[in-house]
């Protein structure tokens, strides 16, 4: 069964190799995506995010951290993984031994002792290797549940869910491992609740901000945080502060879908115009 999910994953994985963008349109399947969006909205207003809400209110505060640093170091591993597929020697060292310390001095990562220690935490992927070896413009994808991505992402998940993930490598407790998928769904939306609202109010179109949004943070994820800020997504929407190169700074930190929030708590969000948003972080 599992060989077969391989084969399967593989068929999904070349075939998405033929949907590239070009330079000029970035999101050629937008009707498509629009409906996916429309379909995913619909999904989290009445089941993921009061889903997530339930959670954070009955769960307490150490318990959420723990259980996000838990699936935060899981991440690490993949992150680890990809790192060694880019030859980033020095970013695998931190990383691989941010995993080693996390997950034995942390308890299996609950406490992320490795950034109490000034560690840092970065985030690769597949989707960024697959760029690193050249596959650079795609295609805006919205996946359904899922969201924002790109046709090269979307085969990247893919990939580092069922080869590089360790949860998919529990293989004798079916009914554990779904169960840690769906807590880390949670948990992920759980992320998310500041971001809806600042979707909700800084955009006449959420859905061109989310997809301006995602393709600035990729962007700078695969140039490692050095991205020109006179790109037009730069221009379009300016998420982050002020148009300065401090606004361009390492943003590898940031998790698997917070492309419009830093660690920081946001403040205030001011509408600029009906295409630019700037966001006013709290130090």
């Amino acid at each position: 069964m599992r060989n077969k999910i391989y084969i399967y994953t593989f068929l999904i994985f070349f075939g998405l190799l033929s949907g590239c963008a070009t330079v000029d349109n970035k999101d050629p399947m937008e009707g498509y995506n629009r409906a996916i969006y429309s379909f995913n909205e619909a999904v989290d207003d009445f089941v993921a995010e009061p889903v997530a809400r339930g959670y954070l209110a009955v769960t307490p505060d150490i318990v959420v951290k723990g259980v996000n640093n838990f699936f935060n170091n899981i991440r690490d591993v993949i992150t680890f993984i990809n790192d060694l597929l880019q030859f980033k020697g020095e970013h695998a060292a931190n990383d691989g031994g941010r995993v080693l310390v996390n997950t034995t001095v942390g308890l299996l990562g609950f406490i992320d002792v490795h950034s109490m220690n000034g560690g840092e935490r970065r985030k690769e992927d597949f989707g960024q290797t697959l760029a690193f070896y050249g596959w650079e413009n795609s295609a805006y994808f919205v996946l359904p549940v899922l969201g924002p991505s790109t046709v090269r992402d979307a085969g990247g998940i893919l990939v580092d869910t069922l080869f590089f993930d360790p949860i998919s490598y529990i293989n004798n407790d079916v009914a554990f491992r779904n169960a840690l998928r769906i807590a880390q769904f949670i948990d992920a939306r759980a992320e998310l609740l500041n971001a809806t609202a600042i979707l909700d109010q800084a955009a006449l179109d959420p859905y061109a901000f989310q997809r301006d949004s995602y393709l600035q943070y990729r962007e700078r994820l695969i140039n490692d945080g050095k991205t020109d800020p006179s790109d037009e997504y730069f221009e379009d929407y300016n998420i982050l502060g002020k148009n300065t190169p401090d606004a361009t700074e390492d943003l590898t930190q940031l998790n698997e879908y917070d492309f419009y929030l830093t660690d920081d708590t946001v403040d205030t969000v001011e509408i600029n115009s009906a295409d630019k948003v700037s966001q006013s972080l709290q130090e």
